[in-house]
């Protein structure tokens, strides 16, 4: 097409307090201010990226242009279509690039990472047995209801997972087709797990890995062809793009020769009438097959535009900046004797930008409700989506009741569940800064005003 929409140049970095370290990436509602319990505003830090990160400004502005040149896709003859059709094809092309995919590899686009892992749970052979460590998320976890699943234990050092996941695949009875599921990055930990080293033993034991890089995309590079893994799923509301959209990338052959994950326009090539009065159905082979409907061409776009620009920042820089953040964190985390970080690897192991804890004397929810209400910090706590690991790093008993949200405890009582830190390519020092600041304050001073537990939250008592 002649005309498409401009692609910002937003990518200059805001200054960054550190000369040895490259600046935060411009991100939309780096300026926003919220209210404080205790008088006055301050500007929102932003403390939760692994459950959301923010949109960087150059996806928005992106998004933006393309906005006006909005189209339906792969059909239309009108100008627009053609252009979304083109755009929504070449983002494609750019994840690819982006994951360093092998030739023949299809890029699946779905909405999320819980999305992808539940299209290839549909995809396995029927009798393919799946192993996934009791570590992953529940989107890595449960999405294999329909397939035999042997849940591993949780391992206290990267070689251990090694060994664990290699006894299980070589006693694996019947000596049939197998599935291994694993995160590259804890999103409650934050570490970072030994994914060749495990793709290397689940092919030498006959069995196929999908890497859940969720918490591992936005923070590292990923290659598919050097981790060697065969499929890799990630969301966009995690890379600085939330929108909607998710990937599923790797191997073609499974989901070539399944049904398709949902029946409709789209995925059909062509559909007739038999001579009984029933309809035959030609399916796609391409990755369409699996995109029935019509697709999310804004969520796609903005995946790519997130893809190129941390590509042109640069992982190196990038990565960097992150362990400068992580290492202020933890130094001022340490010199609060109240606080316990959760590891499973050990303090030197290495990790992206999620640091999850728990408090002396304190409610996890009640602790992170004093953060956001007096100094403007968003954390998360709870058991984030990973039940088991959680109950794990805190030495509970499986049948001990968790704490999702604001428990029914009154604050100060500690409950099952812990707070967690998270940051990434757009946080300035300052909202770090301000939270080791208030994490100390609240441990020795106390917060300074009453909260209440309301519709599941812990919230202040005004």
């Amino acid at each position: 097409m002649s005309a498409r929409p401009a692609a910002s140049t937003t990518a200059t970095a805001v200054e960054s307090a550190d000369p040895c370290c490259a600046a935060p990436l411009p991100v939309l509602g780096r300026d926003v201010t919220v209210p404080l319990v205790t008088g006055g505003e301050v500007t929102y830090a932003a403390l939760d990226y692994a459950a959301s990160a923010p949109a960087l400004q150059r996806v928005w502005d992106d998004v933006a242009a393309y906005a006006p040149y909005y189209g339906s896709v792969h059909r239309g003859a009108g100008y627009l279509s053609q252009l979304s059709t083109d755009l929504f094809e070449n983002s494609r092309e750019t994840v690819a690039e982006f994951l360093d995919c092998r030739p023949g590899d299809q890029i699946v686009f779905t909405r999320s990472t819980t999305d992808s892992l539940n299209l290839l749970a549909q995809v396995i052979p029927a009798d393919c047995e799946v192993f996934v460590f009791e570590t992953e998320h529940h989107a890595s976890l449960l999405p294999w209801r329909d397939a035999r699943v042997t849940y591993l234990n949780a391992p206290r050092t990267p070689q251990q997972a090694v060994e664990t996941l290699e006894r299980a695949l070589a006693d694996r009875d019947p000596y049939g087709p197998a599935l291994v599921c694993v995160t590259g990055a804890s999103n409650v930990t934050g570490e970072l797990w030994p994914v060749r080293e495990l793709a290397a033993a689940a092919h030498a034991h006959g069995a196929r890995i999908v890497l859940d890089a969720a918490q591992l995309a936005p923070h590292h590079p990923v290659s598919v062809r050097e981790l060697d893994v065969d499929w890799i799923a990630f969301s966009g509301h995690k890379l600085y793009a939330p929108f909607g959209s998710g990937v599923l990338a790797g191997r073609a052959d499974w989901l070539q020769e399944s049904e398709p994950y949902l029946a409709g326009g789209g995925a059909s090539k062509k559909v007739a009438r038999r001579a009984d009065g029933g309809v035959d159905v030609e399916w796609h082979t391409t990755a369409a097959r699996h995109e029935a409907g019509s697709p999310n061409v804004i969520g796609v776009y903005s995946i790519a535009s997130a893809c190129k620009a941390l590509t042109e920042a640069g992982f190196d820089s990038l990565v960097e900046r992150e362990r400068h953040l992580i290492a202020k964190v933890r130094a001022g985390l340490a010199e609060v004797p109240e606080v316990r970080v959760l590891s499973l690897f050990g303090d030197d192991a290495p990790r992206v930008g999620v640091i999850s804890f728990v408090v002396d004397g304190w409610n996890s929810s009640h602790f992170a409700a004093a953060l956001s209400a007096e100094y403007g910090i968003g954390v998360r706590d709870g058991l984030f989506c990973a039940h088991p690991l959680v109950r794990t790093l805190l030495g509970s008993d499986p049948q001990d009741p968790g704490e999702c949200g604001a428990p029914e405890a009154e604050p100060g009582e500690r409950s099952l569940n812990a707070i967690r830190v998270s940051f990434g390519a757009g946080t300035p020092d300052e909202h770090v800064d301000r939270f080791v600041r208030a994490v100390r304050e609240l441990v020795t001073q106390g917060a300074k005003w009453q909260y209440r537990t309301e519709s599941g939250r812990c919230v202040p008592a005004v």
